[in-house]
């Protein structure tokens, strides 16, 4: 099997289990019921084995000709079209090339002056996170650039997790934070370190880094841009069309 940096994502989707290909196609706003995913499970359908049914081998197995005919589709463009790994852009330069901007650092990419929220000494969220935060750091002590990613992840969920709260409890918004989250995009691919949905919107996509910070940086445009292709691809003609979301890029430190 290929280990090129360079892959189809059929190389991707051999790699799936049952409940990893319905979570893509769920996103996929193929209109499917609880009834077509049973079927998937019950016939113990992988990626693998995904890749190689047609229209026919679906109808015979239960699904009814028109969700038949839009699995036959998926695994048509999941077998032809090729896709690149997130994990494979190693280089900010080529990533702001692609948008017309001559640079290998981000000081070309125009700034946006975002909402502010001063959240005061005395919010719930805040003191609890703070005291986790306090807490990691008597048991672990200060993160050093070696320090491992598990250890990293324990203070960036803490943060995480207290600023969908305190944005829950200012906006009465539906969010949720979904870690490993697998993206399918129109030319790129992968497993992003977290995300943050509104409803079934992807809002926020968190790139999580030891060091290297612009391959960081390189790896969430192409997230960012995955992630506004699932978006548009889910929403129905006359839904509110929002064209941004947020990125971020940590080391657990910075």
């Amino acid at each position: 099997m290929s280990t090129s940096t360079i892959e189809h994502d059929s190389y991707l989707v051999e790699n799936w289990d049952t409940e990893t290909l319905i979570n893509f196609l769920k996103e996929q706003n193929l209109k499917f019921d609880d009834d077509d995913f049973k079927i998937l499970c019950k016939e113990k359908i992988t990626g693998l084995s995904f890749l190689d049914l047609t229209e026919e081998k679906f109808c015979s197995v239960g699904f009814a000709l028109g969700p038949a005919t839009l699995l036959a589709k998926e695994v048509q463009t999941l077998k032809e079209k090729p896709k690149r790994a997130f994990s494979s852009y190693l280089s900010l330069s080529e990533i702001l090339a692609k948008y017309s901007l001559n640079s290998d650092g981000i000081d070309s990419i125009l700034l946006f002056s975002p909402l502010t929220y001063e959240i005061q000494d005395d919010n719930k969220v805040f003191k609890r996170c703070m005291e986790e935060i306090l807490g990691r750091l008597r048991s672990y002590g200060t993160l050093r650039p070696d320090s491992l990613e598990a250890m990293r992840n324990e203070y960036v969920v803490a943060l995480l997790h207290a600023s969908i709260h305190i944005v829950i409890d200012i906006t009465n918004k539906k969010l949720s934070m979904k870690p490993q989250y697998g993206i399918v995009g129109e030319e790129s691919w992968g497993q992003v370190d977290y995300t943050i949905k509104e409803t079934e919107e992807l809002i926020c996509i968190m790139e999580d880094k030891q060091y290297k910070v612009p391959i960081g940086f390189a790896q969430n445009i192409k997230q960012l841009e995955s992630a506004y292709e699932t978006n548009r691809g889910r929403r129905k003609r006359g839904d509110n069309d929002f064209n941004y979301l947020y990125g971020i890029v940590t080391t657990g430190r910075d």
